[in-house]
């Protein structure tokens, strides 16, 4: 059954590729943007798609309270919190400023939104079907150094996700969550050149060639920078679907690599100077894990 789907985040990326797909497949779309100079250019791209009867196009800046209110008036069956941005680089040196920033983009205004919109569809006696969906992330699920402050207000996601899960089955609204890996989209290379507007050589201990080189190697192989069309395809299965996992991670390699991060973090020691836990992937692509 065709569902009315509002989607953040929907300029670029997964989000503007997932709601292409799902127009496509017969769902009505609404797309909204950050900013204004991207509604034209997606409507115009709708259209020369043959897409305009199905997606339509609005700006939600969601540090705008304006927009949130107005969205949160809007008729549609699923919500799904896709937009976010992110803060990179070490925990111990990275101005809080931007991590409370971060921390308002990817957690506390998703939030407003999806309370405003969740009480609403209770309060009209509407809420029986409905779907709330986040963009997670691989990161919400485990903690590389150098990204603590992203990941974390993705862990702070998960939580919220499950709470939702539990509090809203008795109204009939699904809550899911979608955990991408390190796909190819531009999102993880931009979030990565962050921390070098405000790491200084003379000033912190982190050094910015070190930390280039450790975003670099990461990057330049196949788990760093994997073709998103994998995911794309999921995201357009899972965002309208009544049925589903309520964690949704993406590739498979990923989510076995979590389970095994996940179960060996119980033995994790802090004594020893050299005692640490890694995860790397074999050249056939299953995890490893070295304590």
């Amino acid at each position: 059954m065709a569902k009315t789907i509002l989607i953040t985040g929907a300029g670029s990326g997964f989000g503007k590729a997932a709601a292409i797909g799902m127009a496509r497949n017969g769902h009505n779309i609404i797309a909204t943007v950050q900013v204004s100079p991207q509604v034209t250019p997606l409507r115009e791209e709708a259209e020369a798609l043959g897409l305009s009867d199905r997606i339509r196009v609005e700006r939600l800046d969601l540090t705008d309270h304006y927009d949130i209110s107005q969205a949160q008036g809007w008729d549609f069956d699923v919500l799904w919190n896709n937009a976010g941005q992110g803060e990179a680089g070490p925990v111990w040196e990275i101005p809080v400023e931007l991590v409370r920033r971060n921390y308002e983009v990817n957690v506390f205004l998703p939030l407003e939104l999806t309370q405003g919109v969740v009480q609403r569809w209770i309060r009209e006696g509407t809420a029986k079907g409905k779907k709330v969906v986040f963009t997670s992330s691989m990161g919400g699920l485990f903690t590389p150094a150098n990204w603590g402050t992203y990941v974390s207000t993705k862990h702070a996601l998960e939580a919220i996700a499950e709470a939702l899960q539990q509090e809203l089955a008795a109204y009939g609204i699904k809550v899911q969550t979608i955990n991408p890996g390190a796909y190819y989209t531009g999102y993880n290379e931009t979030m990565a050149d962050n921390p070098f507007r405000w790491l200084d050589d003379a000033k912190n201990f982190t050094k910015r060639a070190e930390l280039r080189k450790g975003f670099d190697d990461f990057f330049a192989t196949p788990e760093g920078k994997m073709d998103p069309t994998e995911m794309i395809d999921r995201m357009i299965e899972i965002v309208p679907a009544d049925t589903g996992k309520f964690r949704n991670v993406v590739p498979k390699v990923i989510e076995e690599m979590l389970k095994e991060h996940q179960r060996l973090a119980w033995d994790v020691r802090i004594e020893g100077d050299d005692e640490k836990v890694e995860v790397e992937l074999k050249p056939d692509n299953q995890p490893v894990l070295t304590v």
